[in-house]
């Protein structure tokens, strides 16, 4: 069995944030060998309703491939690529050390695994283990477990679905070709301001503008992170 540890003592080690759909990925904030996500975050839009729903992407990580020029200067070289871990989470276990201060309005914060198969995107929330963050700092431990129950499909919003779908979870699972995610889930979208408003056919903060006071807020700071695959 093959364990990946990243404890940010040398970079970002490819881990990265990102700025919206158009701008792409964002460097993290660095201090005291760990990695911070701080608020706001953008709100991705890509699985609302008739999709899941709405998220912030606070930590991510990509699986495979070849890095491009902009992607290496953001998030540095990618440690688990380079590592040749491969990409069956099948019963895999994650360990983070983590801690923050968040206003979480609700949501909570998940791993997100996404895979490209037959042309379709796929991701699938571990909803069934959702990860505490504390003002201290706490380790915590999932699973990624083959149970379907334990997880939420994302799906898609009524004009991605040529991208984004459904593939089965073991699928996914055996093969996390694209990122790993830690997300806050579900987000509470209201739109600010006069006007009509067609929730979940325009794009929150692109279309029209949400009320931020429902949105969470704060910072996490991400330590280490623990890959121990089953595999």
């Amino acid at each position: 069995m093959k364990c990946y540890t990243e404890q940010f003592d040398d970079g970002p080690g490819g881990w990265f944030g990102w700025i919206d759909n158009a701008r792409g990925p964002k460097s993290l904030e660095r201090a005291d060998s760990c990695v911070i996500s701080r608020s706001p975050w953008w709100i991705d839009y890509n699985h609302a309703p008739p999709g899941a729903g709405y998220m912030h992407l606070l930590f991510m990580l990509l699986t495979s491939g070849s890095p491009g020029e902009n992607q290496r200067e953001v998030s540095g070289e990618n440690r688990f690529i380079k590592g040749g871990f491969g990409t069956d989470f099948t019963n895999a276990e994650l360990t983070m050390k983590l801690r923050g201060e968040l206003l979480s309005r609700n949501t909570q914060m998940l791993l997100l695994i996404q895979g490209v198969h037959q042309g379709i995107c796929t991701g699938w929330l571990l909803t069934g283990q959702p990860v505490t963050v504390t003002p201290d700092w706490s380790e915590q431990k999932i699973t990624a477990t083959a149970d379907e129950s334990q997880w939420t499909c994302l799906g898609s919003r009524h004009d991605r679905s040529d991208f984004y779908g459904r593939t089965p979870l073991r699928t996914v699972l055996s093969d996390v070709n694209a990122d790993i995610l830690l997300v806050l889930f579900p987000l509470d979208i209201a739109p600010m301001g006069p006007g009509t408003v067609d929730l979940h056919r325009q794009r929150p903060e692109k279309d029209y503008p949400v009320w931020r006071s429902r949105l969470p807020e704060g910072y996490v700071m991400l330590d280490e992170i623990r890959i121990q695959f089953a595999q």
